[in-house]
């Protein structure tokens, strides 16, 4: 009844007040006649021209074009960045490129009609605007990624390597604009800012790029890896300082009518340390958490943010480094900062920086160097910036008391540009400083120098080889038992540190177990590399304190995960690895399907392998190229655990197919006495039979801890009994005969613990 009732309501009063409407429009339409005169064309009159009329206005509105610009700029960057990762460059060279593709140099090209249509002049200022509220976001996230702690304590030797990379190419870049100055610069321009221009673009390092590499290439934890960023971070605050002055020393017209805005800067940073620093490390000592930092706190930030743009923006020193010094000065709090950059860094990274690269794109013309006098000096420009770089990096390295492979590493790092390369230039095209020639050069050096940094540093790895990863004391103490648990998720990780328990429950200070957690991820920065480390031991900690177990954990970013598995273990000398391997490297596999995990998706490339003969389908090496390296390349005993809910390891199933297994026996002594496991050896090929110290070994453990091992000759294993096992203890090569033989029991095996000694 209530619902017929609403119904008759909203029937009437749609109805009514439909009818309203109309007789007012009716009504209304006799006004026009003293107020419009209508000019009926019959050929434009029609529905289907106005309709055609009206969608040619909307998809070429200011609005529509910039949208339609915003798409097609970010699925470009990202496919770009994509691709340079996939090769070991950084993304960055892979959205510079994207903004080159989408620019002038090609489709604007090959396919003008449609680089008019996507970026039309009148569009060009709008997204300028836009890409410049990016960066002025993404120079805040950079300032607060400045560790300034990490400056203090490696301050004297940063310093000297960080001001030895500037001064280098500084002075060669000012002896490269004397050469080039005539045929180059634009009228008008004076050579003092010719040249202090050219000297920046020529001194400048990336330090965001720099950052990624070092996470990267799993240096972050290093004594390397921490002089590199504290190097590149005083550089990156040293060269912003001297930019400031540089475009004040532009903009004035000579260095002594800059000195006004030089005071007003220095005015400027004093108030901001000084007054702002103080109110801000207050609010973020109060608010450090995701729900104390509310809209009105975050409001408050922002707000100091634009300020701070807006007023390096009016003194004259960009709103860049406003932006840059508001992100230095926020709460040193890790975890504030850990939580504001989340906040800001996907919407500046992702969605508004990809402008600012394509609309540097939009400016380059690489056409214009279309004599190879013009790539001659092309060439000329890259050889300077990366011999001032490169050698007043390494040098300076060297002098502090670097090895010369430290010394070398760090100058290939120092010679990153990217995108702090192009923000410079930027600055420069718009203050009329550099030509669009000049502009194209610099803009490929910043290509090249960021290019190289990868593969330089694979020459200097390859002819000064790294040395073993360094393991703390503790972990490779001699006379102890130890295991190397090497895990991925943490819950796998407890499941495999329960596993290593029970093999030294009750002796663990004649013991060490060491967890290890690498991470492939390219995402970490040097504050959330720390708390992603806390949140993958927490719960490693939590288990091992419910088993009274002592754990050394180890964490590192990693860009070769079995690489640096293998390192660890065959450095440590470890009596035991043990990695894990989910579930989903066998579901949709017809090996999968014999283990029992069955699932309604095919895995393509298990079935393009198994369709091109690249693989079996019953073989062991359904394992992946990780596992099957580490297996192969690791000295000691390496254990692969198959999880199928393991959660006590009471009773155990081994079967041994040849003698070469009776080192299997060890291990099986090892669980009895420390977790009273039960053992049931089954003798699938008769060995133990016809082996009598076999039996004997067999017959001194049942003597030493009775009904715990039991010795099966039948070879029909049943289901049930199967079912009933916790863990099934296998040699690698029995694995292999089991699965070429296509023994049916594997289907109900429970947890599977492979070993190859």
């Amino acid at each position: 009844m209530k619902n017929i009732r609403n119904l008759i309501f909203y029937a009437l009063t749609i109805g009514v007040f439909s009818g309203l409407m109309y007789f007012l429009i009716l009504k209304g339409q006799v006004l026009e006649i003293n107020k419009v005169t209508i000019t009926k064309d019959p050929l434009t009159t029609s529905s289907w021209f106005q309709f055609i009329d009206t969608y040619k206005q909307n998809i070429t509105s200011p609005l529509a074009i910039l949208l339609l610009q915003i798409i097609t700029i970010i699925l470009v960057a990202r496919t770009f960045g994509y691709v340079c990762k996939k090769i070991k460059q950084p993304t960055v060279i892979g959205e510079i490129a994207a903004g080159i593709f989408l620019g002038p140099s090609f489709i604007g090209m090959y396919y003008p009609e449609f680089s008019g249509f996507l970026f039309p002049a009148k569009s060009l200022p709008n997204l300028q605007f836009l890409s410049q509220i990016g960066l002025i976001l993404f120079m805040f996230v950079i300032g607060m990624e400045l560790d300034l702690k990490v400056l203090k304590n490696k301050a004297q030797e940063a310093i000297v390597v960080s001001h030895a990379s500037i001064i280098f190419p500084f002075a060669l870049g000012i002896g490269l604009a004397f050469f080039v100055y005539e045929r180059f610069a634009p009228a008008q321009v004076s050579f003092l800012s010719f040249s202090l221009f050219t000297g920046i673009a020529l001194s400048i390092t990336a330090f965001p790029v720099l950052a990624r590499i070092v996470q990267e290439r799993g240096l972050s934890k290093t004594r390397l890896g921490a002089m590199a960023i504290t190097c590149a971070a005083t550089d990156d605050i040293t060269a912003w300082c001297i930019l400031a002055a540089v475009i004040a020393i532009v903009k004035a017209g000579s260095f002594v009518s800059s000195i006004y805005t030089m005071l007003l800067a220095a005015a400027y940073v004093a108030v901001m340390l000084r007054l702002v620093r103080p109110f801000l490390k207050k609010m973020g000592d109060i608010y450090s958490t995701k729900e104390g930092l509310t809209k009105p706190v975050v409001a408050v930030f922002f707000i100091i943010l634009l300020v701070s743009s807006y007023a390096t923006e009016i003194i004259g020193i960009h709103a860049l480094f406003g932006a840059f010094m508001a992100g230095v000065i926020m709460p040193a709090n890790l975890n504030f900062r850990n939580i504001f950059i989340e906040k800001v860094e996907d919407v500046a990274l992702v969605l508004l920086l990809p402008l600012f690269f394509v609309f540097t794109g939009l400016r380059t013309q690489i056409g214009l160097l279309n004599d190879p006098y013009l790539w001659e000096i092309t060439g000329l420009i890259i050889a300077v910036a990366v011999i001032g770089k490169f050698a007043g990096s390494s040098l300076a390295a060297k002098f502090v008391g670097q090895n010369w492979r430290d010394s070398l590493i760090i100058g290939a790092l120092m010679n990153t540009r990217g995108l702090m390369e192009l923000v410079v230039l930027n600055i420069g095209y718009d203050l009329g400083v550099l030509t669009p020639e000049i502009f194209a050069m610099m803009v490929i050096m910043a290509l090249v120098t960021t290019c190289m940094t990868g593969p330089a540093l694979d020459v200097i790895n390859r002819y000064f080889p790294e040395k073993n990863v360094e393991l703390p004391e503790s972990v490779i103490e001699t006379g102890k038992y130890t295991i190397l648990v090497s895990f991925g998720s943490p819950e796998r990780g407890q499941t495999m540190l329960r596993l290593a328990n029970s093999f030294v429950k009750k002796a663990p200070s004649n013991s060490i177990i060491t967890a290890l957690h690498l991470s492939p991820s390219n995402d970490l920065n040097q504050f959330n590399s720390e708390e992603y480390e806390q949140e993958s031991f927490a719960p490693i900690h939590e288990e091992a304190k419910k088993l009274n177990l002592p754990v050394v954990t180890l964490f590192k970013p990693s860009q070769n995960i079995d690489r640096d598995i293998i390192e660890t273990a065959n450095l440590g000398n470890f009596d035991l690895l043990l990695v894990g391997i989910g579930r989903s490297v066998f579901e949709g596999t017809i090996l999968g399907k014999v283990l029992g995990f069955t699932t309604k998706i095919i895995s393509p490339e298990r079935l393009y392998d198994t369709i091109t003969g690249k693989e079996k389908f019953f073989d062991y090496s359904i394992f992946d190229d990780r596992t099957k390296h580490i297996i192969k390349a690791v000295k000691g005993p390496v254990g692969v655990l198959v999880e199928k809910n393991l959660t006590k390891i009471e009773k155990i199933f081994i079967p041994i197919f040849s003698l070469s297994d009776s080192f299997l026996l060890v291990f099986a002594q090892k669980l009895i006495h420390h977790s009273d496991a039960r053992i049931i050896i089954l003798d699938a090929s008769g060995v133990i039979r016809q082996n009598p110290e076999l039996k004997e070994t067999i017959s001194a453990i049942e003597q030493i801890a009775p009904n715990h091992i039991a010795l099966y000759h039948d070879k029909k294993i049943e289901k049930e009994f199967l079912e009933q096992q916790d863990l099934m203890l296998i040699s690698l090569d029995s694995w292999k005969k089991a699965v070429e033989t296509h023994s049916l029991w594997l289907s109900n095996s429970p947890s599977v613990l492979m070993i190859r000694s």
